[in-house]
């Protein structure tokens, strides 16, 4: 008999980062230039077979760039997971807006045991790097252990590049947050909201060559059909 369990990760960061074209990319494996400001918040659904006992659902809520200077972002933020902060490697502004993100996420939602939930650093656009439109930027490896990110990735939703693996990587930081809970007497669902976070399971993935994620290094979950 197979599970099912629903997995909410924000995706966050300044407007015109590339967060919706992010999703679709990923969600539906298409591209556009053409996409509108994401007013409020929307989300998109990608079912996963996980294992042969289980079915992920991953909720991804697309947050609209200007609401971390509104009051909403801490009901959009309940029962979050983790979260992809996105910048536009184009836009220097973009990356310096991050860590104000981050503290936005740190303290509006948390774990149950008060630790920041996972967070992977999305450096996107990378494809504008052969046009020499990218400004010099920090050692990112150094920048996202500095300040608790659990990886980075340089992606493009344009060209697919890393988009699958920085995903990935955020899920494979969830589900040994989950193997510390379950060690400590289980996995529960969070009674608030109905959301329910996934349950055991060893998961690695492979490093990539244009990002980090800590202890990667194995095969992904397959999408279901």
């Amino acid at each position: 008999m197979q599970q099912e369990r629903l997995l909410k990760v924000l995706v966050i960061g300044d407007l015109g980062v590339g967060k919706t074209s992010i999703i679709k990319r990923y969600v539906h494996q298409v591209f556009s230039q053409h996409y509108r400001a994401t007013i409020g918040v929307d989300f998109a659904l990608k079912v996963l077979q996980w294992d042969q006992h289980t079915v992920v659902r991953l909720q991804l809520w697309d947050i609209a760039g200007q609401e971390r200077y509104g009051n909403m972002t801490r009901v959009y933020y309940r029962e979050a997971v983790g979260a992809l902060v996105v910048f536009d490697m184009t836009r220097l502004s973009t990356f310096q807006a991050v860590l104000k993100w981050k503290g936005d996420l740190d303290s509006k939602v948390a774990l149950s045991n008060g630790r920041p939930v996972p967070a992977v650093l999305l450096a996107n656009k990378c494809d504008q790097r052969r046009l020499g439109l990218c400004p010099k930027l920090p050692k990112l490896e150094a920048f996202s252990q500095e300040y608790g990110f659990v990886g980075w990735f340089e992606t493009s939703a344009k060209d697919n590049t890393n988009i699958d693996d920085a995903i990935s990587c955020l899920m494979k930081s969830v589900m040994a947050v989950e193997e510390e809970r379950a060690a400590n007497g289980g996995a529960r669902a969070e009674a608030d909201g109905g959301v329910l976070v996934l349950p055991r399971f060893d998961y690695n993935m492979k490093e990539k060559r244009l990002g980090g994620c800590s202890g990667c290094d194995s095969a992904k979950p397959k999408e279901r059909d």
